[in-house]
């Protein structure tokens, strides 16, 4: 009964060693290329309405 539980957990910890060392290295792009979205874009009208904003904010 012990063996075939060392034997089943054994082969449960290499599945999941097997699907992180598969799963994280697509994990870690999806999270990079999402946290791109988020940054803010300062051109065009963007930009005037950040400068604006600033100007605003000295005086």
């Amino acid at each position: 009964m012990a063996a075939s539980m060392n034997i089943l957990t054994s082969s449960i910890l290499h599945t999941a060693l097997a699907g992180t060392l598969m799963l994280g290295p697509v994990l870690a792009l999806g999270v990079a290329h999402s946290s791109q979205e988020f940054r803010m874009e300062k051109r065009g009208a963007g930009l005037v309405l950040f400068v604006s904003l600033q100007r605003q904010s000295l005086s």
